[in-house]
């Protein structure tokens, strides 16, 4: 069984459409919606491939119109971004994120597998870097082999124990200090993280023509360009 596990792709269809995997089932960590110019698409997409989807913050931001919780330097883009995103998504839209649940557990080729967005503990908003020593006590909350997370856009597989916490990286707004979208495969029982190009510049070019301050438009094209997390990972906070 080949499995595609993405999370964070922030309306970006561009870097979807870069993703060239074939599967036996996708799996999404999250966060469809805000940042990125093609939601609907994203969402559109999401409910024809998709085989498991959990709820992000911005996700549940968007289908009950509530703070994302951002950290402070990502708050302008996501405000900006939420805005235009509920203007446009249809009724049944927002309907779909607010009925995505906010945890999945599946078995497949005998292992015990939970999903989530963020941590265990909390999975919409906690913030867990790589090396946080919190996996350790997150990981003991499940009766998982496998756990899969997204929420920092920051790729990782960790081993704790006889578990493995595992983090895809964003596919549509990459913080890994690069602009290749990022994702993971499990493929035979063993995980691996892998990046995709895609045309950065199609995309920056779609955020231009939103109604966005061009202090916003900057901020996010240059994120995508550079895939930097610094301001993510230095805030402790959501993104």
């Amino acid at each position: 069984m080949k499995i595609v596990i993405i999370s964070d792709l922030h309306g970006n269809a561009d870097a979807l459409a870069a993703l060239n995997e074939s599967y036996d089932e996708l799996w999404v960590l999250g966060d469809l919606v805000d940042y990125g110019p093609e939601p609907e698409a994203i969402i559109a997409a999401m409910r024809d491939r998709a085989a498991l989807v959990v709820r992000g913050n911005h996700d549940h931001a968007v289908g009950y119109n509530v703070d994302p919780q951002c950290a402070p330097p990502f708050r302008a883009m996501a405000d900006a971004t939420q805005r235009y995103t509920m203007a446009i998504l249809s009724d049944a839209d927002k309907t779909y994120l607010r009925q995505l649940p906010l945890t999945e557990t599946v078995v497949r080729d005998g292992r015990r597998i939970y999903l989530c967005h963020a941590t265990p503990s909390d999975p919409l908003f906690a913030y867990c870097p790589p090396d946080s020593p919190q996996w350790v006590q997150d990981s003991e909350r499940v009766d998982a082999d496998v756990i899969l997370v997204g929420h920092t856009h920051i790729p990782f597989i960790n081993r704790i124990g006889t578990r493995q916490v595992v983090n895809p990286g964003s596919l549509g707004q990459p913080k890994h200090g690069g602009p290749h979208a990022s994702y993971a495969v499990w493929q035979d029982g063993e995980i691996s993280l892998r990046t995709v190009p895609y045309p950065v510049e199609r995309t920056v070019d779609k955020l231009r023509q939103l109604p966005l301050a061009a202090d916003v438009v900057e901020a996010l094209g240059h994120l995508l360009r550079t895939g930097n997390p610094r301001a993510a990972a230095s805030s402790g906070q959501s993104v």
